[in-house]
């Protein structure tokens, strides 16, 4: 098996052609053509030559025309309900359907439901630019080239919704649409409060000064007020200072609000896509995993303890939903992860993992149990749920979420997907051990 330097559960949530041919009252003589005939849908092996179309090229125009003429309007509410490698096949069939396919590119909220979770991963043998999809509607891997620099120079702290945020080598952060290959740049490190960069002669950054917390496990406030700095020049920068980042719709702004968490002490900043300066959040510690709900930002540290802030206020401030939980230590450990869960409840979810091979670099955990529980935020409570029943979890280093089984048949419901998040330093995040 090779060894993949990044792998994380991606949800493009705002992009089967199976359900095409009725809505398009194809006859069958129609859609047997269409599958066989010129217009025939690319498999994994050529979509990218039909990405590069349905990113801007020219699309393959069939020989005869066998499809009906639709207005652009409703092939977009048709192709809205498509899964990604459907949209990309839809796109290379004529210059109306391409035309409708980039309409909706460019205006992701008409998208009518979330895409089914890829995985997505990186492998020495597909060659440094390519990002390889695997997809759980089809149980195929289908291969993307997102745009320079190539991906595997990247490292990879976050990813939903379609998007991934990535660190270059020069530990530039960027929101990055590997099926697009749209880029955006998010505001520079050196807007953080813990990052100061130093210049050489010529105004170049050579260096950076990093503000880092006292590797102390309870991280003590009194410790945490003492400032320990250490120099990184620019590649390394983001060895020591990002953690993992979450990507939120903004419906404010019909844009993204991204939420980053970092060094020291596992703070939270956050910035909308086109701000020039992180915002850093009221101090807090130790956090792990963030859902934004309702124009709430929820927050849960590793001790279970969950805050939330209004981003939209002009003075964010925190306000402790649940207070931390006291689940002991020892070979056993709780990774805690916030979910909308079904009707729009808040749901917190506890994964325990004990340490079957404790080796000083990478220690290995087994993840032992899965507990459910609904947050009551008026009572401060949590109330025990006891499975799933018609919904699926997936849980890991992305953005965790609950699916309806109905809604995707292809999952099995009443059970978990996770990945393996259990970080011990940026090596983690360049191995994508997960």
């Amino acid at each position: 098996m090779e060894a993949c330097s990044v792998s994380r559960i991606l949800s493009f949530g705002h992009f089967g052609l199976t359900t095409l041919p009725k809505l398009l009252a194809l006859s069958p003589c129609s859609l047997q053509k269409f599958r066989e005939g010129s217009q025939r849908m690319p498999t994994d092996e050529n979509l990218l030559p039909e990405l590069q179309k349905f990113r801007g090229g020219s699309p393959r125009m069939p020989t005869e025309t066998m499809l009906p003429e639709l207005p652009q309007d409703v092939l977009m509410d048709i192709f809205a309900l498509l899964e990604i490698p459907d949209l990309v096949r839809a796109a290379s069939v004529c210059s109306s359907w391409r035309s409708a396919c980039t309409s909706l590119r460019s205006h992701p909220e008409l998208y009518r439901r979330a895409q089914t979770p890829c995985l997505l991963y990186t492998s020495e043998s597909a060659g440094d630019n390519v990002a390889c999809l695997y997809s759980l509607a089809e149980k195929r891997v289908y291969n993307v080239t997102p745009p320079d620099p190539p991906i595997r120079s990247r490292y990879l702290i976050g990813s939903s919704h379609g998007w991934l945020v990535t660190a270059d080598d020069k530990s530039e952060l960027h929101l990055v649409n590997a099926i697009t290959a749209q880029q955006i740049a998010l505001p520079s490190p050196t807007t953080l409060d813990s990052v100061e960069p130093i210049f050489d002669n010529a105004g170049s950054i050579v260096n950076y000064e990093v503000w880092q917390a006292p590797h102390d496990p309870d991280l003590d406030t009194e410790m945490l007020g003492r400032r320990i700095i250490r120099y990184a020049p620019p590649d390394e920068l983001r060895n020591h200072i990002y953690r993992r980042a979450f990507i939120f719709p903004d419906p404010s702004t019909g844009s993204y609000i991204v939420v980053l968490n970092h060094s020291p002490g596992r703070q939270l900043s956050f910035a909308r896509v086109g701000d020039r300066n992180w915002t850093l959040l009221p101090p807090g510690w130790d956090y792990e995993q963030c859902i934004y709900m309702d124009d709430l930002l929820y927050a849960s540290t590793k001790s279970g303890r969950i805050d939330a802030f209004d981003l939209a206020s002009p003075t964010v401030t925190r306000n402790i939903i649940s207070d931390e939980i006291d689940y002991g230590g020892g070979r056993h450990r709780k990774h805690f992860y916030l979910v909308q869960g079904p009707g729009g409840g808040l749901l917190e979810v506890w994964r325990k993992a004990e340490i079957v091979d404790a080796g000083y670099e990478e220690p290995i955990f087994k993840t032992e149990k899965i507990l459910l529980h609904k947050i009551d935020i008026a009572a401060k409570a949590l109330v025990k749920i006891n499975g799933l029943h018609d919904h699926v979890l997936f849980l890991g280093c992305s953005q965790s979420q609950c699916l309806s089984a109905e809604e995707y048949p292809q999952l099995k419901a009443n059970c978990v997907s996770f990945t393996d998040d259990v970080m011990w330093g940026q090596q983690y995040q360049r191995r994508g051990h997960q």
